[in-house]
């Protein structure tokens, strides 16, 4: 059972750093300074996006991931 957990927690680490590298960067730096930013249709609407999918995947594999830590240090 605790080879199974052990397992898991290492397959949903690994997972959850690939799909947060996959993530694309929030912040816009000095650029959005100079040159401003404008908000568009498809910049609010991010509900059905590649961007929405990351973050749903991200979170799942967070929460597999404490879940394992947690079982793997009750048993």
């Amino acid at each position: 059972m605790k080879t199974a957990l052990t397992v898991i927690q290492i397959l949903s680490a690994v997972l959850l750093m690939i799909v947060i590298l996959l993530q694309p960067s929030k912040g816009n730096g000095l650029q959005g300074l100079v040159t401003g930013s404008s908000d568009t249709f498809y910049s609010k609407n991010k509900t059905k996006t590649k961007e929405s999918f990351l973050i749903k995947l991200t979170v799942f594999f967070a929460i597999v991931f404490v879940g394992s830590v947690i079982l793997i240090n009750a048993l």
